[in-house]
């Protein structure tokens, strides 16, 4: 839909002034329609969830209706973890609440909705008011027939570099993986070895032997870990050469002082970065690290407010933030905190894994187009059945990720496709789920 046919839709069909900004290729210049001054208003006539879990992984995308037929927006509200939690909040909460609103004002809703439980700041309605504002960037965009990233100012580079990921329970299989994913153009690889921690690598675990915990839980042996991840770094660097860059993730599951240890270890095989290596608990241990090793820093994915980045950030203590965007609240505070970021020579490096949806992860890539301080991006790759749930999806080339050049964030939402595969009645808890060889849990 082009901004001719919503201006159609709305009864529009003609506009005089000298902007520019709603002049198509070839046609003279027009100003904003009055129609889009609020006179009469675009106004919200419905606030919804869309679901589907096409893959084992639970997907929310909240969809804005607007009292023209025509224009609706898209905003991911994934949290796949608490996933009817964030339905109800969308269809029993946001919905009543924005009714009737100017879809123009999204700041004003942003901190309105922010607010309107009173409690703030967790995880769930965090999610709910993401999907609504990245909805209402979504009609935005349409509405002044741009794409968003042009909306935050237009490109900063041609496309968005990402990095993808090399796992194997060795370091030679993940040395093989990682020569495997430079083949297909990426310039930057993240090095795990048995995915997140090197779960269940070492030993047996005591605590299942002695039926403690769930069947299913899984085992960290942390002193095994530490002890691995530097000879990875070793095999991995001297396997791939020194133009690729390499990036590791401890995700918190080691204690602080230990993972500053492994961290020093790793300043000779220069790491693009270390990512999240403190639980949010543990905050107060980055001056320290800061203090002892130059290896960057990349953090934030369990973030949600603002008091656990804002201090960080301003006194330097790492060098990527890496918040997923939908658990802050959407593109308008995430845009706050690229800009604030800036100011301190912290760099982006959103977090964009499988547990977002595709309108989530375009939302990722419009920011990262447009902030001049974009550091890197998680790599994804849609399959041919989430693409026909999200025609439009964003995609990969040579390392880079592209956006569709559409109004808005590009996307758009088969509702009959997604309705095929429905949310499941319970959560799999088995990925959060580590433990020590007693037993003890290990906080990701």
């Amino acid at each position: 839909m082009d901004r001719r046919d919503i201006l159609k839709g709305m009864g529009i069909t003609t506009a005089t002034g000298a902007l520019g900004l709603w002049s198509l290729p070839g046609e003279a210049s027009q100003s904003r329609p009055a129609a889009f001054n609020g006179l009469p208003a675009v106004k919200i006539k419905k606030v919804k969830s869309i679901v589907t879990c096409p893959h084992g992984i639970e997907l929310i995308v909240v969809k804005v209706e607007t009292d023209q037929p025509d224009l609706v927006g898209y905003g991911c509200a994934t949290f796949r973890q608490r996933a009817h939690a964030v339905v109800a909040a969308i269809d029993e909460y946001l919905d009543d609440f924005c009714r009737g609103r100017n879809v123009e004002n999204i700041e004003d809703i942003w901190q309105t909705t922010y607010v309107s439980s009173y409690w703030r700041n967790g995880p769930v309605l965090n999610n709910a008011l993401s999907g609504l504002d990245q909805a209402l960037w979504d009609i935005k965009g349409k509405m002044a027939g741009m794409p968003v990233y042009q909306l935050l100012g237009g490109k900063s580079r041609f496309a968005v570099d990402c990095y993808s990921h090399a796992n194997g329970r060795s370091p030679e299989e993940v040395a093989e993986d990682a020569q495997r994913i430079m083949g297909e153009g990426y310039r930057h690889v993240r090095i795990q070895l048995g995915g997140y921690g090197a779960l269940n690598l070492a030993d047996k675990a005591d605590f299942k032997d002695a039926g403690f915990g769930r069947p299913e839980d899984n085992y960290m042996n942390q002193r095994t870990y530490l002890t691995m991840v530097p000879k990875l770094f070793e095999h991995v660097r001297k396997a791939c050469g020194e133009e690729v860059e390499l990036l590791h993730d401890i995700h918190e599951r080691v204690q602080p002082l230990d993972a500053i240890q492994m961290i020093r270890k790793l300043e000779d095989y220069r790491p693009f970065f270390i990512e999240d290596p403190f639980s949010p608990e543990n905050i107060g241990y980055f001056e320290l690290l800061r203090n002892h090793t130059t290896v960057p820093i990349a953090m934030g994915e369990l973030y949600n407010s603002p008091h656990e980045w804002l201090n960080p950030m301003s006194k330097r203590w790492f060098d990527f933030i890496r918040i997923h965007i939908s658990q802050i609240g959407g593109i308008t505070p995430a845009m706050k905190v690229a800009r604030l970021g800036e100011w301190f020579n912290v760099r982006t490096a959103w977090h964009g894994p499988g547990d977002v949806s595709p309108v989530g992860h375009a939302a990722n890539a419009h920011i990262d187009l447009a902030v001049w301080n974009f550091g890197i991006q998680e790599s994804v790759h849609f399959s041919d059945k989430l693409m026909e749930i999200f025609p439009g999806a964003p995609y990969m080339k040579n390392g880079y990720m592209y956006v569709n050049e559409a109004p808005g964030l590009g996307i758009d939402v088969d509702e009959k496709q997604a309705a095929k595969y429905p949310l499941p009645e319970k959560f799999d808890y088995n990925w959060t789920q580590v433990r020590q060889k007693d037993g003890t849990a290990i906080r990701p």
